[in-house]
């Protein structure tokens, strides 16, 4: 490997840090490298705190002058809750600049390397970008199309049921299974279900690998009539951890909607969709818009057909258990409207388990999906650079 590799890796690493605490941002980390030798490290550890860059520059001191930054995205060059990186790299005296991909928020887009090149700073771009670009899928789905992207999780048996026949068997996957699924939640902003899997499962949709993490999820639930427990758990622990109820627009569930909101939950009134359910595109919109940018969808089978059918979701993760349920057993998705072709397949080995993970392919209905943008979350093709400097990945 060139030491430009291993030094983006380190810095890809370091942006790992962040997962689940920088939406609507990015994931970002930073290294500072001056003869040879990594003198600063730095991530943007939560929404509004300060950027990578600002941390590892901080982290090198006096060192940072006529050293080079290895960071995971163009660096910022206007204000937000933070002021631009670009003034802290030249006020720290950085030489040179690389980065694997541009940052496509359109008041960046290009331009935080222009400020760069402009005051002498050498910048070089593609060093890994495919792995910065899977870093950020959440981001820049975000801000390329104003929606967050949605990793649809499904446990199933060998002939695809997600329940089986016999009441006692309370779980399809393995304990390792579960555990790994705690861990994606941990790692997302939001755990998405309907109505039906509340109902049935009463879940409390939490990362439990440790007696209570510091940090969770929001949840959310799609449920068209309110007809969720306000005993259930989810609704009892409304005030402890952030929960939202989708439901339509109906002046007739205005008694439910305030029985909700008085024990803590977020109640979003959204229009139908054309058959007459709640719309899985507004309700995606909103998430966005409330900087929800990577959401775990849990099911079940009705929430994760309309999800694939409106091409919304965008990863998927499917469990498959060493079980045979028959026909007793609920499949795991409904009727599709088309084939669902998947693409950048890998499969490991969970326990008893085998984890597929992969990407759902867009498919020609996209372009019959409407593609209403908000303005702060709406996006212009990043330039493309003429000198643009890739380095080996040998």
């Amino acid at each position: 490997m060139t030491q430009d590799v291993q030094l983006m890796r380190e810095a890809i690493s370091l942006a790992e840090r962040g997962r689940g605490h920088t939406s609507p941002n990015p994931r970002v980390g930073a290294v500072i490298v001056r003869d040879g030798k990594i003198v600063g490290r730095g991530y943007h550890e939560r929404y509004g705190a300060p950027h990578a860059e600002v941390n590892a520059i901080a982290d090198a001191g006096e060192d940072a002058r006529g050293a080079d930054l290895f960071v995971t995205l163009e660096p910022c060059c206007v204000w937000g809750n933070t002021p631009p990186c670009t003034d802290t790299i030249l006020r720290a005296g950085i030489r040179r600049v690389v980065i694997p991909i541009n940052d496509p928020n359109p008041d960046v887009a290009g331009r935080g390397i222009a400020v760069l090149r402009e005051a002498g700073v050498v910048v070089e771009i593609g060093c890994l970008a495919d792995e910065a670009r899977h870093l950020n899928a959440p981001y820049l789905r975000f801000r390329e199309t104003g929606l967050p992207l949605v990793t649809l999780k499904l446990a199933v048996t060998l002939d695809g049921r997600i329940t089986t026949a016999r009441s006692d068997d309370r779980w399809i996957s393995s304990e390792q299974s579960r555990l790994r699924v705690h861990a994606m939640r941990g790692g997302s902003d939001a755990v998405l279900v309907g109505i039906e899997t509340v109902l049935a499962d009463d879940p409390e949709l939490t990362d439990r690998r440790t007696e209570r993490a510091s940090r969770q999820p929001a949840r959310i639930v799609a449920d068209s009539q309110l007809r969720i427990p306000v005993e259930g758990r989810l609704v009892s622990t409304a005030r402890v951890e952030h929960t939202v109820v989708a439901c339509l627009d109906d002046e007739t569930l205005a008694t439910r909607a305030a029985a909700l909101e008085s024990r803590g939950v977020v109640v979003w009134r959204l229009p139908p969709a054309g058959d007459g359910r709640l719309d899985a595109l507004a309700m995606m919109r909103r998430a966005a818009r409330e900087g929800i940018t990577d959401i775990l969808c849990e099911g079940g089978a009705t929430l994760g057909t309309a999800l694939l059918d409106q091409q919304l979701a965008t990863r998927l993760a499917v469990f498959v258990a060493p079980k045979l349920s028959g026909a007793g057993g609920v499949p795991a998705l409904g009727d599709l409207r088309g084939n669902t072709r998947l693409e950048t397949i890998v499969w490991e080995r969970v326990g008893d388990d085998m984890l597929l993970m992969a990407s759902v392919r867009p498919g020609a209905s996209t372009q019959d999906q409407p593609r209403e943008r908000d303005r702060e979350t709406s996006s212009r093709e990043a330039p493309q650079t003429k000198d643009a400097t890739t380095c080996s990945q040998g």
